[in-house]
């Protein structure tokens, strides 16, 4: 299967996207704040963009929330550190879109997906 072109994720197939997204899987820390408290919620990812992650935490967000996440993305020496967006939710299955990236970020960010999109 090396070579092969990532296949595209059903959830997203009919959304329109600025960038592709590929299958990753990574640990994801996601924090929110509610009610006076941070709320922290573990996952893993299935998909990445240059704009965005979607994964399986172990509890639920809601549209509109934004949070912070730790990714421990591959070919970076410590996680990224980002704010996002929850963009939707079907059950513990969520879509983030990232908000405010770095130019540093957003060069890793760049270099992960060319190297998945490479298969490598």
């Amino acid at each position: 299967m090396s070579g092969a072109a990532p296949k595209p994720n059903p959830l997203s197939s009919d959304v329109r996207r600025r960038y592709s997204r590929y299958a990753l899987d990574i640990r994801l820390l996601v924090n929110v704040f509610r009610s006076g408290a941070t709320l922290s919620l573990w996952g893993r990812s299935h998909e990445l963009g240059e704009d965005g992650i979607g994964g399986t935490l172990t509890g639920e967000l809601e549209p509109g929330e934004v949070v912070s996440m730790e990714l421990a993305l591959p070919l970076t020496p410590y996680p990224l550190k980002v704010r996002a967006l929850v963009r939707y939710r079907h059950g513990l299955l969520h879509g983030f879109e990232f908000l405010a990236l770095s130019p540093e970020q957003r060069n890793n960010l760049a270099r992960v997906c060319e190297m998945l999109a490479a298969g490598k």
